[in-house]
């Protein structure tokens, strides 16, 4: 048969512990139900716990912006985000991998050299691809590697960076990086899907963070992590986002963002947000103490936690322990990130009390111990 071959890979996957499958769950706040259990979730992107919304949806546009028009909750948006990241423009894109797909083959091209860092996220990986520019990955953060192969480099070079990790949970050396890419002339480009909203003064991102706004060429983020809205966008000066509209395929050729998420953006934007900023880093530097006290090698700083265990199957079942346990922290596993080193992946949240957090850290020193981690 035509589609035996389909099979025999599924089948592959699951002798080599990869393969995945969807699960129907109801989320409320802190808490995740899967069938009829129910857990404390530490793997929502929902940062600041800003999800609960009530804006009721209206007419959608049915096609591209460029074709059924412009509606204003756009426009407003689109400077709200020009203004939060001190830029003279912005784009919005359906989701943040679709600003990625957009913008990074809109700006560089065959004639352009990309220097990206090894650990960057998919989007940005087949971004680069779409470009057709002269790709080099460097070592992940590592500033001599890069500072090497762009010094090597004439002609219009790109440097392309997570802001904050998202498998790893580590800062990109942005202070570092920002420098190599003025001696050098490059363009930086930054994804800060997981650090907008979450980290520096008001929550502007990483690059406010190290101090280093001004050197940042184009920023790419999400509006469905921090800000618990959906949606990506691009900010940079006004001719970028100009080129924008009119080479990044991703804007042109897809339907407009429904606008009643556009709204709820825009209402996030308009909340205080220090209290749950403030709730985040405390959750953070509890579970982060926690862990290191039980004998975890947490190297992370931020919201991404990763317990790297390695082995696909040991992971699985370190998950299922916790699974079992109440706590829900999915395990990730290759492609996402490379072979033999799969991890669970936990996402703090402003949502969690510290008795979630004591109850999670109860279960990963029972779980580091029979799963000989600790």
């Amino acid at each position: 048969m035509k589609l035996d071959y389909i099979a025999q890979r599924l089948d592959e996957l699951k002798k080599q512990n990869l393969y995945r499958s969807l699960r129907n769950v109801k989320v409320s706040g802190p808490f995740i139900t899967i069938n009829t259990k129910k857990l404390v979730n530490f793997c929502s992107n929902d940062y600041l716990g800003l999800s609960n919304w009530n804006i009721k949806p209206k007419q959608l546009q049915s096609s591209s912006r460029l074709v059924s028009g412009n509606d204003e909750s756009f426009v407003r948006l689109e400077k709200k985000l020009a203004s939060h990241k001190s830029q003279d423009s912005s784009l919005v894109f359906p989701t943040g991998y679709m600003a990625n797909l957009g913008a990074i083959p809109a700006l560089a091209d065959k004639q352009s050299t990309i220097f990206s860092d090894e650990l960057n996220h998919a989007s940005i990986i087949e971004a680069c691809r779409l470009s057709g520019a002269k790709i080099q990955v460097y070592k992940h953060n590592d500033s001599d590697d890069l500072r090497k192969k762009a010094t090597k480099v004439k002609g219009r070079k790109f440097i392309i960076t997570e802001g904050i990790f998202s498998m790893d949970g580590d800062f990109a050396n942005l202070d570092e990086i920002s420098e190599i890419s003025e001696k050098t002339d490059s363009i930086l480009v930054i994804d800060d899907a997981h650090g907008d909203f979450t980290v520096g003064k008001n929550g502007k991102g990483t690059p406010n963070h190290f101090g280093v706004e001004k050197r940042i060429d184009v920023y790419i983020s999400s509006l469905s992590k921090g800000l618990g809205s959906f949606g990506g966008y691009v900010a940079s000066s006004n001719q970028v986002t100009d080129l924008c509209i009119n080479k990044a395929r991703s804007f042109i050729y897809t339907s407009a963002l429904p606008s009643f998420l556009v709204e709820l953006s825009l209402s996030r934007l308009a909340q205080n947000r220090t209290k749950q900023q403030k709730k985040l880093k405390q959750n953070v530097s509890q579970l982060l103490s926690g862990l290191r006290k039980l004998g975890y090698d947490i190297k992370s700083q931020t919201h991404i936690i990763p317990i790297i265990i390695g082995n696909e199957k040991k992971t699985l079942e370190f998950g299922k322990f916790m699974y079992d346990n109440g706590i829900f922290v999915q395990p990730i596993r290759y492609p996402t990130v490379p072979k033999n080193s799969a991890r669970l992946r936990i996402s703090v949240t402003a949502w969690l009390l510290k008795q979630h957090i004591d109850d999670i850290l109860e279960a990963f020193d029972r779980a580091g111990k029979k799963f000989d981690l600790i």
